[in-house]
């Protein structure tokens, strides 16, 4: 008997290992003095494409999704060229690592190494400064199969289902909806993700990685009350495009959109969340900085601006989003009032800019701050438990009385 469940044991194990997809063991930056060389150590032979991208520059490689074995203690430091490194997955096919640059650079050379000794495969790339004036775009792609890099002109998915492409909602439906009867529905947006790893403490805590947890706790809170159906943008660490988070939103015919952060600041004596709504202008120059930051996750996830159905950074409001700017506020403003006296807030709690996420003309959109990874006592507050529960019981308690205020003036 003991036998056959050792049998067993290893031919699951096998199995599993014939399973598991390929794993970057290692990444080293080797500066020269003519050339830059990136070296990505892989457990297997894997088909990629490295491509260049301006305004900023930077080097992106794709290859098939693979999972990160590189300790942060042992990712490399900026060297040459490299000014910082990101790395996660793209979509759900593609792993993507970017390099961020202080300067043009073109494509010297790629090649895949076969494994020698204790070494497994590698992915080299080689690159050379080049004057401004002669930059160009440029890619390389090794391997008969192309990895399609042109994931935002794909349909809409969420989980694997293809979405259809929505259709606008009139400002009027939203106000007529039965709210007493109707479960509403509630779209949560975890920021970041993938290989835009958002704010990083000094600790090493990732907002990408925070906000998901949350929002996958706000989700199972909300599903509790048997008022809401809750859908998550992302449910695991990928990369969306901004453009997409709106579009997953408003396929699942959003009744308010809730984008999570935790963002870093220049002081790290700066604590306390904030509200954000949308606005052609700013409420402060701050605000203003934060969406335009907030703005380039794409342009620093190595999105090329030229393949979206549009530019993100273009804000225009138009008179169908007036009315879904005015119930944004209103939320708003109910979720500052609920969290005043039991979470640490900054003054001028709710504030505005041109954020592109929360552009959605049909879906009223909010994006909650809950707090500055850069401050050590708001870093703790989010990483407990018993505190994070609370953040999720008073935005619970706030989307509770933003949907009764809406029945009370549909009644009225």
């Amino acid at each position: 008997m003991r036998f056959y469940i050792i049998f067993i044991a290893l031919l699951f194990g096998v199995f599993s290992e014939a399973l598991a997809s390929p794993a970057v063991k290692s990444v080293r930056i080797g500066p020269g003095i003519d050339k830059t060389r990136l070296v990505l150590e892989v457990s297997e032979q894997v088909k990629f494409k490295a491509f260049t991208l301006d305004n900023p520059y930077r080097l992106v490689v794709d290859f098939p999704a693979s999972a990160w074995a590189v300790a942060d203690r042992n990712m490399p430091k900026p060297g040459g060229v490299v000014k910082g490194l990101r790395y996660g997955l793209y979509s759900s096919e593609v792993s993507r690592v970017v390099l961020d640059l202080s300067s043009p650079v073109k494509i010297a050379n790629t090649f895949l190494l076969e494994p020698v000794g204790s070494a497994a495969y590698r992915i080299v790339v080689d690159i050379q400064a080049v004057a401004a004036g002669v930059y160009k775009d440029e890619e390389v792609t090794k391997g008969s199969k192309r990895i399609n890099q042109k994931t935002v002109r794909t349909p809409i998915s969420l989980n694997g289902v293809l979405l259809p492409k929505p259709k606008p909602r009139s400002i009027a439906k939203i106000q007529k909806t039965d709210w007493a009867k109707n479960k509403k529905v509630i779209i949560l947006d975890p920021g970041h993700g993938g290989v835009d790893p958002g704010a990083i403490s000094k600790r090493g805590t990732r907002e990408k990685h925070l906000t998901l947890a949350i929002a996958k706790e706000l989700k199972r809170e909300l599903e509790r009350t048997g008022k809401y159906k809750v859908h998550l943008t992302r449910n695991r660490d990928i990369f969306l495009p901004l453009r997409k988070r709106i579009e997953i939103g408003r396929a699942k015919k959003g009744d308010l959109f809730i984008s999570l952060h935790a963002d870093s600041h220049d002081s790290s004596k700066i604590r306390g969340a904030s509200v954000y709504t949308l606005s052609e202008k700013a409420s402060d120059k701050e605000a203003a900085a934060l969406a335009a930051q907030q703005n380039k996750a794409d342009v620093l996830a190595g999105v090329r601006l030229d393949e979206q159905y549009d530019s993100v950074g273009n804000i225009l409001i138009d008179l169908a989003q007036r009315e879904t700017m005015n119930l944004s506020a209103m939320f708003a403003n109910l979720l500052v009032n609920n969290m005043r006296r039991n979470w640490n807030l900054r003054n001028n709690t709710h504030r505005f800019a041109g954020f592109a996420v929360l552009k959605a003309p049909d879906m009223p959109s909010v994006l909650l701050e809950m707090g500055y990874l850069t401050n050590r006592r708001d870093e703790n507050t989010l990483l407990s438990k018993q505190q994070r529960s609370k953040l999720v019981l008073l935005v619970v308690r706030a989307i509770g009385r933003y949907f009764d205020q809406l029945g009370a003036q549909a009644r009225g």
